[in-house]
């Protein structure tokens, strides 16, 4: 076989570790493996480590150290977020406000408290993937205990307005959560500036490991806790802290906080990448032409099959995806895509490539070669391609 240099661009779906991460954490396994819960001095060495990546979190975000809440990944924090807050004002406000575009792990948790006897309200959005503020208005009053809308869409990449979004919530009492997962690292986020009561982020998508994630609660905000235990992370959430993986996210948001004017050369690529495979015949860009991450290209093209066409382009080298990789393994088309008035058909072949700072302008051309071949491969193959 070729031994040729494979292309990642699925950066949304998960990002590689980096070396400065792995160089933080391998004196967590080897000499500093204390439990920071114990008071002897191995222990209290790893506490230090623990706190030291709990102020970089916070420091990236712009938050308060005692803020920073440690959990295994984002979407724990989304879970905990959610229910901690419903079940914590649920007696007095039964309403949730979230949309139709968020990522599974907000919208099943929603599912899930409908169950208990919750309503949710799932907003629309307009053709890029932008929260639609009349419907929002009407929809949170007195009895909404929180309103849940993801900083950045996953799939499509669109920004949502956070701030006016939380102005609204607060005017009605509500409490404001954003799942800023795929935000941090590629744009500014600030929660004293956005005005939430709670953020979630996760570290494998800033090149720290699966595995590790956080929760910002705004201080004096009370939610009740998801995981109990042995009064790990003040008592909020229970389990031995996993030192290597929190010193790594410290790391990695440090890091990635520091690159943030990187990213404007991910955005020129991520243009030039969107001109590149626009010429393709019956292609369409989805969501809004800028306001969207700098790294996020989602495209749709007729009269292919997504899954298809995704297996050719790994075959030629090039790591992309059809939409969400936490729902690869269904065959459903987007919620997402369909949300924003894509049909059936498009959104069953559409591709997401997320660029990252790691990317190249070679790399750009190349998936440009990869896409046009690949879908002219599989166009000459369709009964229903229209002939030229």
């Amino acid at each position: 076989m070729e031994n040729r240099k494979r292309i990642y661009a699925d950066n949304a779906a998960t990002t590689p570790v980096s070396k400065e991460v792995i160089d933080a954490m391998e004196p967590c396994f080897r000499e500093l493996w204390g439990n920071p819960s114990s008071l002897h001095t191995d222990g209290q060495r790893a506490r230090e480590l623990v706190e030291a990546a709990r102020a970089k979190v916070a420091a990236a975000i712009g938050a308060e150290p005692s803020e920073i809440y440690f959990t295994s990944c984002g979407s724990e924090s989304d879970n905990w977020a959610i229910k901690g807050a419903a079940h914590m004002l649920g007696g007095k406000r039964k309403r949730i406000v979230t949309s139709k575009i968020e990522h599974h792990a907000v919208l099943h948790t929603c599912a899930a408290l409908e169950k208990e006897g919750f309503e949710v309200v799932y907003v629309g959005v307009d053709e890029r993937g932008v929260i639609r503020m009349d419907e929002l208005r009407a929809a949170v009053d007195e009895n909404t205990s929180l309103v849940a809308i993801m900083m950045a869409n996953n799939e499509i990449g669109t920004v949502e307005p956070i701030r006016e979004i939380a102005e609204i919530a607060h005017e009605k009492g509500a409490l404001m959560f954003t799942d800023a997962v795929q935000a941090v690292g590629n744009i500014p986020v600030n929660v004293k500036e956005l005005g939430v009561d709670m953020l979630a982020l996760s570290g494998h998508k800033i090149h720290a490991p699966k595995g590790i994630g956080a929760l910002y609660i705004r201080r004096g905000v009370r939610v009740r806790n998801l995981i109990d235990g042995g009064g790990q992370e003040k008592g909020k959430r229970g389990g031995t802290e996993n030192v290597p993986y929190i010193v790594g996210l410290g790391v990695a948001i440090e890091a990635a906080v520091a690159r943030l004017p990187e990213m404007e050369r991910v955005r020129v690529l991520r243009n030039k990448l969107i001109d590149g495979l626009l010429t393709l015949p019956y292609s369409r860009l989805n969501g809004d032409r800028e306001l969207r991450l700098p790294g996020n290209a989602n495209l749709s093209f007729s009269y292919v099959e997504g899954e298809g066409l995704l297996l050719l382009l790994d075959m030629a080298g090039v790591s992309a995806s059809t939409g969400s990789a936490c729902s690869s393994n269904s065959l459903e088309a987007s919620h997402v895509l369909l949300s924003i008035g894509v049909d059936i058909e498009d959104a069953h072949g559409s591709l997401r490539f997320s660029l990252s700072h790691e990317n190249t302008e070679e790399d750009v051309d190349a998936i440009v070669k990869a896409v046009r071949e690949s879908v002219e491969r599989l166009r000459a193959m369709s009964p229903i391609y229209p002939a030229k």
